[in-house]
């Protein structure tokens, strides 16, 4: 047996990675006048004015905000502002070859598939990309810690589905799921967590990460004809529901019913993590199914009902949307939660 493989060298790594998590200060105490809605400024991505011309909607997580503030569900002073994810936080799950690869502005401008960022200082690339993206990082890592004292947390950002702990693609350089459950299973004494994720493509990072985990049950709904295509890591989904170019909305709410209720059946969690991507939205240019706005409403109502009614705490992620409409969808429905008394954002809620 080599020495890499050895029981002791996996146990000094695996109390590394302890010691880690416990000396975060990614954990910190919420005052209870604060809601469970985590974002800050700086998720939002501003780069010279060049990221105009990347598909992705990069103030997609400040114009959420934005509209329920001024629909009236959301005060900004009760949003709660992580910290920046840390060095000695992504090693909790990423590689330090992997992170020293981000000092790479090619190597970063491949994983955001934008190729104009591999000309500008690394120096740049840090500050005015993987900075907000760290930032999300925190929230959500904080989000799960949020959800099991409230019910319920939504960090207006995160989602980077596509990142593993030693690659990164797809616009996610890190892999806040992973990291997210990793510090679960430590700081808050969590043994078994459901993924559902319901973005249009496949989360081949996270399953990935958790392919010989059995604490991690993976319920994935995507379109398998788009990006990642990977294989190898469909291989690793406990629970795959493929959706093809072109299903319209009502075929999507019907395979998620049947899907929900096999995940109720099949595992048991203490903690749910949503990855609620709006790309299935009709027109968008990267997911192409035919899911329409009272859809994602929907969709996020049924998969909020799921975890609410088992008094399971439920950690919600934006994830991909690369329309501009997205952040309008994704607060309509935030908004019909409310309504619901699915959450509380402090509103008297009138449920429909």
């Amino acid at each position: 047996m080599s020495s890499s493989s050895s029981p002791s060298v996996t146990t000094d790594a695996e109390t590394l990675k302890r010691n880690r998590i416990l000396s975060s200060k990614l954990y910190f105490d919420i005052p209870i006048f604060k809601l469970p809605l985590i974002y800050s400024p700086d998720y939002d991505i501003s780069f010279l004015g060049i990221e105009k011309l990347h598909p992705f909607d990069s103030s997609k997580w400040g114009r959420i905000c934005q509209f329920l503030s001024s629909d009236g569900f959301l005060d900004k002073n009760c949003i709660v502002e992580p910290l920046e994810a840390s060095k000695e936080d992504l090693l909790v799950v990423h590689s330090e070859s992997y992170l020293k690869s981000l000092q790479s502005s090619p190597n970063v401008s491949i994983i955001i598939e934008f190729p104009p960022v591999a000309l500008f200082p690394n120096c740049l690339v840090q500050r005015k990309v993987l900075y907000p993206f760290r930032k999300q990082v925190g929230g959500t890592i904080l989000a799960a810690k949020l959800a099991k004292e409230r019910g319920w947390a939504i960090n207006v950002g995160g989602g980077f589905h596509h990142c593993s702990a030693d690659e990164g693609g797809g616009f996610c350089a890190y892999a806040d799921i992973s990291l997210c459950i990793h510090y679960a299973f430590v700081q808050l004494n969590i043994s078994r967590v459901m993924i559902i994720d319901l973005d249009a493509h496949q989360g081949n990072g996270h399953e990935k990460d958790f392919s010989s985990d059995s604490r991690v049950y993976i319920l994935d709904m995507f379109n398998p004809g788009i990006y990642p295509r990977d294989y190898e890591a469909r291989r690793f989904i406990d629970q795959k529901v493929e959706v093809v170019s072109g299903t319209t909305t009502n075929e999507y709410l019907k395979k998620l019913d049947e899907a929900l209720e096999v995940a109720g059946h099949t595992f048991d969690p203490e903690l749910v993590i949503y990855n609620a991507g709006t790309d299935i939205l009709e027109g968008d240019p990267l997911g192409r199914l035919k899911i329409s706005p009272d859809g994602i409403a929907a969709r996020d109502e049924k998969t909020f009902r799921f975890a609410r009614s088992r008094n399971i705490p439920i950690v919600m992620l934006t994830s991909g949307g690369y329309m501009k409409s997205s952040a309008r969808v994704i607060a309509n429905s935030v908004e019909n939660l409310s309504r619901k008394g699915l959450i509380n954002m402090g509103r008297s809620p009138v449920k429909i």
